[in-house]
């Protein structure tokens, strides 16, 4: 069946309000430019290389099994126990939620403990934890997670925790909020295959908690996607049963790719901060002159060749952030040693 519609009269697309501000994400900017001019693509965190084999023939082989209409609203049965980024704040905006933002400041981006204890009240709804987190790659110590795991129990507030750097810790041993005493019955924790895995176009991730939680979540889940990819769940399934030695193996070669990227940018000139988990580096790009990090992004990438992220789009207030860029290690080893050279030739103060 068809219909006629007359597009007389017919006036511009109207955006909720809540969502005007949200424009074409960074990444995608970035990454045009990145495209345009030829530059070594050090901005948005993709891998450059593929995911190990066993989970893509896992994917195959589901496929072959029949496994390719409709899986579960909640997911396929061998997966069920088992993403400030700058999408939540749009996820939010979407959800009607009023935002308050708790900021983190070089150099070590430290949790304002007294801060956030004169944000949080009985009127506090929920806390949103990245731990490791994007864009810093900061992750928060004991004591930190002890101070916001008690005011919670305290305002009875719940916590939906974004770990989907967990395997990605290398400094320091990743510690789940849900774990601790009184957590696990008001937290969400969040997941995702694409980090860990290299398979970032997958798009397969889960959440985990009480059902008094998990029920929200999946009417919400049925009413926007309903499903995800039959196929892939399935081989995420077998991913999640990869032995010690891969999670070991993926360790000792980001933190050898993240020793090429903060030793070369050390040499080029920039202020390097700590990065203790995801594959990310935030350094201060101010020693080279630049008015604010979106200047020198797209000075970088159209003079030297190579693209950043500027951080101004993590924070709600941008002037918190315009110091700062951001700098992707998920990349081979070449990639990395080829784009440090181009800044060497062309940036070095």
């Amino acid at each position: 069946m068809s219909t006629a519609v007359s597009t007389d009269n017919i006036t511009p697309l109207q955006v909720a309000k809540r969502l005007e501000k949200f424009k074409t994400t960074i990444f995608t900017q970035m990454s045009m430019l990145a495209i345009k001019h030829g530059a070594i693509n050090l901005g948005q965190g993709f891998p450059n290389f593929d995911g190990p084999d066993f989970v893509k023939e896992a994917a195959i082989q589901a496929i072959r099994d029949g496994n390719n209409q409709y899986a579960r609203g909640y997911g396929v049965p061998d997966l069920n126990i088992a993403p400030f980024y700058d999408s939540y704040e749009a996820t939010l905006s979407m959800a009607g939620a009023k935002v308050k933002g708790i900021t983190l400041r070089p150099p070590d981006f430290a949790l304002p403990i007294e801060e956030l204890k004169s944000t949080i009240s009985k009127n506090t709804r929920a806390i949103l934890l990245n731990t490791p987190h994007n864009p810093t790659g900061k992750m928060f110590t004991p004591e930190e997670l002890n101070t916001i795991a008690s005011l919670c129990i305290e305002n009875d507030v719940l916590v939906f925790s974004d770990e989907v750097y967990d395997k990605l810790a290398f400094d320091m041993e990743h510690i789940s909020i849900a774990s601790l005493p009184g957590m696990f019955e008001r937290t969400v924790t969040m997941n995702s295959l694409g980090k860990t895995f290299s398979l970032t176009g997958w798009k397969i991730g889960w959440a985990i908690a009480p059902p008094h939680l998990t029920w929200g979540a999946r009417q919400a889940h049925a009413f926007l996607t309903f499903a995800t990819s039959n196929p892939m769940q399935w081989a995420a399934a077998v991913a999640l049963r990869a032995p010690d030695s891969y999670y070991t193996e993926l360790k000792r070669d980001y933190m050898a790719k993240r020793s090429i990227l903060v030793e070369g940018l050390k040499a080029v000139g920039f202020k390097v901060f700590p990065s203790s988990g995801t594959y990310f580096v935030v350094v201060d790009h101010t020693p080279f002159g630049h008015e604010n990090d979106i200047a020198f992004c797209e000075y970088l990438v159209k003079e030297v060749g190579v693209v950043a992220i500027p951080t101004s789009v993590f924070y709600l207030n941008p002037e918190e952030g315009k110091n700062l860029v951001r700098f992707t290690f998920c990349k081979d080893e070449g990639t990395l040693r080829a784009a440090v050279d181009r800044m060497k030739e062309k940036l070095r103060k």
